[in-house]
């Protein structure tokens, strides 16, 4: 009779964990590759989430994400990209300096994006409106925007003649965005001084001759490298006394003067609930590149107050949000 009912257990124990492993196989997986690291990047994967948590997916519940970070050493990204590729993601997610390498890693798996090169004109899709292939995403359009954001650093500083500008020249689209820039510095009667950045090791030595500039202020153009050393940018900004414009917000609640730009915790959303769509049996082909349709302007008045400088009405009239 024992043995007998052992047996009847063993056998239920065997069909328990065949169930267990049939819905574990069944969980979806999304790849998250980024070229940053987590803790930078920790409030964008937040939102992320709950991109995905829009579409009906929880982390943990029925949707498994394998997060790959390259730490700000771009040459790992390849390695990163084909690891995701052998575990047979479902969906394979990539910021801009990751998703060239995604696109090259895979032709099957679909990518979801997000990108400040413009798609498009980097040959990621076809249209923003039908992008084709296994691609879509979300465009920031920081790198349009980089006029915009000199225009209003000038508007802050009328007397700057010289403006600093950090840019990391491995991003797609880098030296288009540095002709729009000095074509925009012309026209007001700057002079740029460019600072070309792509480690952290270059950022590192680029501050260290920064007073040898002679900027009158500091303009950062947009680069996930620049997101992780946030910090150091900004306190080499002070440290320098030099009034800086950053690519969004999240530099000036981090004690930043001002930036310009949409929202990367909502961009990050996006790609979480393309991600889900996708999940759900979308195509990345049917599924339109999105671009931001709003933009902030973030002023911070006690890093004004640090500088001695004092913000211009016509920009805190025109400021989404001012940190005092």
């Amino acid at each position: 009779m024992h043995r007998r009912r052992f047996f009847a257990l063993l056998g239920a124990a065997i069909t328990a964990a065949r169930t267990l492993r049939a819905q574990q196989a069944a969980v979806p997986v999304v790849g998250w590759l980024c070229s940053g690291s987590p803790d930078a990047w920790a409030v964008y994967v937040a939102a992320f989430r709950q991109g995905l948590g829009d579409a009906g997916y929880v982390e943990g519940r029925n949707v498994l994400i394998e997060y790959r970070w390259a730490e700000d050493h771009n040459e790992r990204l390849p390695i990163l990209a084909a690891d995701l590729v052998r575990r047979q993601v479902a969906v394979l997610t990539a910021n801009t300096l990751a998703v060239p390498v995604a696109k090259a890693a895979t032709s099957t798996i679909p990518i979801v994006f997000m990108t400040s090169a413009d798609p498009v004109a980097t040959g990621l899709v076809s249209s923003l409106n039908r992008p084709g292939g296994n691609l879509t995403g979300v465009t920031t359009l920081f790198m349009d925007l980089g006029p915009k954001r000199l225009e209003l650093l000038h508007e802050l500083v009328p007397t700057a003649t010289a403006i600093a500008l950090l840019v990391n020249p491995s991003l797609p689209n880098a030296e288009a965005q540095l002709r729009d820039l000095q074509e925009a510095a012309g026209t007001l009667g700057l002079q740029l001084r460019v600072l070309r950045a792509s480690t952290e090791r270059d950022i590192d030595t680029i501050f260290a001759t920064l007073a040898q500039q002679r900027a009158d202020a500091l303009l950062v153009a947009n680069s996930p490298l620049f997101v992780s050393r946030r910090d150091q940018i900004i306190a080499q900004a002070a440290r320098n006394a030099l009034p800086a414009m950053y690519f969004f917000r999240d530099f000036v609640t981090a004690d930043g003067l001002m930036s310009y730009g949409p929202s990367f915790t909502n961009v990050s959303r996006q790609i979480g609930t393309y991600a889900g769509q996708i999940l759900k049996g979308a195509k990345p082909a049917d599924l339109p590149v999105m671009q931001p349709t709003t933009f902030e302007l973030v002023v911070n008045l006690k890093t004004a107050n640090a500088l001695g400088l004092t913000i211009p009405p016509s920009i805190l009239a025109r400021a989404d949000e001012v940190i005092e």
